[in-house]
């Protein structure tokens, strides 16, 4: 049963009006079984003074392209009822008009263009109204025999609509049912949702919950759990095989699905998709359409269905279907493109946003994480829509055309058209090692603010943890994630490059950045410390490399590596034998890597940073002591030293080698490879040329 969330101690300071308004339209949004994510739209009706002090009646509306959960008060638009009123009389209007008609009646031209449903709203008669799409609800809508047991339910308190897109004549259609009605509560439109209303907020939004919950409970007791989508056909492999299975193939789906740009990949399986994905009847049902006209631009009509045993753990099989299935799936969604088009419309991506795996799940994809992650909330609710319409009967959807002229509406496109534009790095994802460090994180913090996602190595696990709750504050939820990682580690280097594949799908650039110094008279190096700075920046370096080139190749789409040398990998420093050694062979690994990775779109780069001493553990270690001693300075007195020893008289900071980083990863150096830039202020002892 849904949960009343209407707390009166919130809302008892609170006065009637727009406040209220968001206050109901947060508690809606807040249940995704309730409204989904950017769908469903409230109002509210009242009076207002205009910039001449008269009083003018008002319509506040959901401003297109919001989302109930989160709106607020300025994601709310407000229209003269009085010039909209005269539209009820029109036998029909065209979207466009509508749209232009609208414009002209916004109280206020800063708003939001208005909903797309703002005539539905308009035409009833009542100060509240509530339009969302519960899962019981379009449960109900989407059952071949809907009409059927609403009659059971609701007797005579509902109006039954038939599918229409939205605008003008479904607006239209519903205001002459309620009126028609005298007893009317509600309205269930097929295939699509609910309309509720109320005197007061309170009431709207208790209308909404009272009647969600008399559908669920109908729906429920009709429910048989061992037979639900025609009872279980395979079983769930175990969590630990599902998250190996699918680190191996979700790069190769990224791959598959990239079309000119990358994706995004995200993978759920909670109970409800693996009851779902393992049933008789989940290769049929999902065929069949969208549970609601909402979800068809964030899922597509249908998604794509593999059909495989998980019984037998075949790898290589499952990964043969998947390809063929995306590659078929492609073909496909562009003949159905092509079936339906108008002139004027461009064709989106054609890969799958949902592909769902017996035994494993559904993975998600996307033009970045949340919306991969919007698309698989949305076919939760699919889901819990297709169990319900099949306890009452069969599960029925929108026919071709109707789901094409709703995933191409110019309408519902212009709601895409608020996102913020696509950055340099967007569709990304960067692997940073070193990434709790001065370099480190400064790197992730730029590549993120250019549209990146981001996994953030380091043994400091600590201390990634914080860059990463940093950025995601500022960027938004799972935009970076921590990984405890060694690079002398084989086995952790697997294990992070593995979350990286089922956080984000896979890699496309990485930065080897992780660093330690010493330093000593070549007499006084000891074989400790010369494995040391070997195991780490070289072994480490390698390992790191090698794993990021193996998921790189799998992924099919190329890559950029950039690794975080030194001044020392051209000059000979002083008391630095291991560490110039080790930083020289670096930059030849890089050059060796990039003369194999060429054939595969793999580019490797590196950058020579010198005397980078700003948030940097290096120089917080033994390592200031040391190079002061080697130079016969006071440790203080090193920044200075450096500075006045480059030919710019300059000194380095982190963010000026990130942006050194970010250039070598970015579309604007995708011809080059194999070569060194140095970011030291002109040190001519380590000139490359």
């Amino acid at each position: 049963m849904v949960k009343n969330l209407w707390n009166p101690k919130e809302t008892k300071d609170m006065q009637p009006g727009l406040d209220e308004l968001v206050y109901r339209s947060n508690l809606i949004g807040a249940n995704r079984a309730v409204c989904n994510w950017g769908g469903g739209n409230t109002s509210m009706k009242t009076v207002v003074q205009d910039f001449r002090g008269r009083d003018v009646e008002v319509m506040w509306v959901k401003g297109s392209g919001s989302d109930l959960a989160t709106m607020k008060a300025k994601n709310f638009t407000g229209l003269n009822l009085e010039a909209i009123r005269p539209l009820y009389e029109r036998d029909e209007m065209s979207d466009e008009e509508m749209v232009t008609y609208l414009a002209h009646c916004m109280f206020d031209s800063k708003h939001p263009r208005a909903s797309i449903e703002t005539l539905l709203h308009a035409f009833l008669p009542f100060k509240h109204v509530d339009h969302t799409h519960p899962d019981a609800i379009i449960s109900i809508c989407c059952a071949d025999n809907g009409r059927e047991v609403a009659e059971e339910i609701f007797g005579d308190r509902y109006v039954w609509v038939p599918y229409v897109r939205p605008g003008f004549k479904l607006s239209k259609m519903i205001a002459e049912g309620v009126r028609d009605n005298p007893n009317a509560e509600l309205v269930l439109m097929e295939k699509h949702g609910l309309v509720v209303w109320g005197d007061t907020a309170k009431e709207s939004y208790d209308k909404t919950i009272s009647i969600i919950n008399e559908a669920e409970q109908y729906i429920e007791a009709k429910i048989k759990e061992d037979s639900v989508f025609g009872g279980q056909k395979y079983p769930a492999l175990a969590e630990e095989e599902r998250k190996e299975i699918l680190a191996e193939v979700m790069p190769a789906i990224r791959g598959k699905v990239f079309v000119e740009k990358s994706m995004i990949l995200t993978y759920d399986d909670n109970h409800t998709v693996l009851q779902f994905v393992n049933s008789e009847s989940a290769k049929e049902l999902s065929q069949i359409g969208a549970a609601c006209p909402d979800h068809l631009v964030h899922t597509k009509m249908v998604p794509l269905y593999i059909d495989w045993d998980p019984r037998t753990k075949d790898v290589d099989q499952l990964l043969h279907k998947l390809k063929v299935g995306i590659e078929t799936f492609k073909a496909e969604y562009t003949a159905y493109f092509n079936r339906n088009k108008v002139e004027g419309d461009k064709m989106f991506e054609p890969s799958p946003r949902v592909i769902l795996i017996p035994g494993l799940g559904m993975v998600n994809t996307g033009k970045n994480l949340t919306m991969a992650n919007v698309s698989g909330s949305l076919y939760n609710r699919a889901i819990s829509v297709m169990r319900g319409s099949t306890a009452l009967g069969n599960f029925v959807s929108l026919n071709e055309n109707e789901s094409y002229h709703i995933e191409y509406w110019p309408l519902e496109l212009y709601k895409l058209t608020l996102a913020p534009a696509e950055t340099e790095f967007s569709r990304k994802v960067a692997f940073v090692t070193g990434g709790a460090g001065g370099i480190g994180s400064e790197t992730c913090r730029l590549l993120v603010s250019e549209g990146a996602h981001v996994v953030i190595a380091d043994l400091n696990f600590e201390g990634a943890q914080k860059v990463a709750v940093e950025i995601n504050e500022t960027y938004g939820e799972g935009r970076a994630i921590a990984v405890k990682m060694d690079v002398t580690k084989e086995e952790e280097i697997q294990v992070a490059f593995k979350e990286a594949a089922i956080n984000y799908g896979g890699v496309d650039i990485i930065v080897n950045n992780a660093g330690l110094a010493t330093s000593s008279p070549f007499d006084e190096t000891s074989l400790k410390e010369w494995n040391l700075n070997m195991n780490v920046l070289g072994t480490g370096y390698f390992l790191v490399a090698r794993e990021a080139f193996i998921q790189m190749k799998q992924q099919g789409t190329g890559g950029s590596m950039v690794f975080v040398g030194s001044k020392n990998s051209i000059y000979a420093g002083k008391n630095a034998a291991a560490y110039s050694s080790v930083k020289a062979l670096e930059t030849h690994l890089a050059r060796c890597i990039a003369a194999e990775g060429g054939e595969y779109g793999i580019r490797v780069n590196s950058v020579l940073p010198d005397a980078v001493l700003q948030g940097s553990a290096i120089w917080g270690s033994n390592w200031r002591q040391e190079r002061a001693t080697a130079y016969g300075i006071e440790p203080s007195q090193l920044e200075d030293h450096y500075r006045k020893r480059t030919t710019l008289l300059v000194n380095i900071y982190p963010r000026d080698i990130a942006e050194a980083i970010a250039f070598l990863s970015s579309s604007k150096a995708e011809k080059t490879t194999g070569c060194m830039i140095t970011v030291d202020g002109g040190v001519p002892a380590s000139f490359t040329r």
